[in-house]
């Protein structure tokens, strides 16, 4: 086989996020009363939050902000666009939201049967992720996919994010693999598909809604079951 290590990300690969996260703060939007604090709906709100969160989470990467800046700016600004200062609830909201969201448990289709087939063929199978250390193992744990993984590797653990070519290699070496048979799954070109082939590791970019233009992986799939025809 060419390949003997597989590295996958969590988050939008495996973990569904986005549809873990609107559960979320749809509970939180209720629990809240962000309603009658002037929020009129929850699409509304989220529409703000995920723009907001997702020009945080860059910034982060990039380290501008720490992670406390990031649990709460990205509540206090979206109040902000609705001319809302609170900052007792945006607290108790960042709080809250990093108790519950490790408790949802969608996953994208097929991720336990392509696990259950990598393991048969005798992979070993790791996590490189960008999430927080306990946060991304309580999602593994609560979705039931924890038992799969040799290694789980967070940023946090390693002092470097992706697409850094640092955790990579942590990674790699902490597998006891080499690049040249190691291979990255990952849904983000400028983060996982970028820093593995900066690494000089394989690539599978995992795009099943929109393949963006850029950077050029070894393989691209729409779900998760093409990995069959690579592995």
């Amino acid at each position: 086989m060419r390949y003997k290590h597989i590295f996958f990300d969590l988050d939008h690969t495996l973990w569904d996020f986005e549809a873990n996260a609107i559960a979320t703060l749809q509970e939180l939007y209720v629990e809240h009363a962000l309603e009658k604090l002037g929020i009129p709906s929850f699409d509304a709100f989220y529409a703000s939050y995920s723009v907001i969160n997702d020009k945080l989470w860059d910034r982060f990467r990039k380290g501008f902000i720490n992670r406390q800046e990031l649990r709460t700016k990205r509540f206090s600004m979206t109040f902000l666009d609705f001319k809302i200062c609170n900052d007792k609830v945006c607290q108790d909201m960042g709080a809250r939201f990093i108790e519950v969201l490790p408790t949802k448990t969608a996953l994208f289709p097929y991720t336990t049967d392509i696990l259950d087939y990598l393991r048969a063929k005798n992979y070993p199978i790791h996590i490189i992720t960008n999430g927080f250390e306990e946060t991304q193992k309580l999602k593994m744990e609560h979705s039931g996919i924890h038992h799969y993984f040799t290694h789980i590797i967070t940023s946090e653990t390693c002092g470097r994010l992706k697409p850094h070519r640092e955790i990579f290699d942590y990674a790699v070496n902490l597998a006891a693999a080499t690049h040249a048979e190691s291979i990255m799954i990952g849904d983000t070109l400028d983060v996982d598909i970028l820093g593995a082939q900066e690494a000089g590791i394989d690539q599978v970019y995992f795009a099943p809604d929109k393949v963006q233009e850029g950077v050029k992986p070894t393989y691209t799939i729409k779900c998760l079951q093409e990995l069959k025809e690579i592995l």
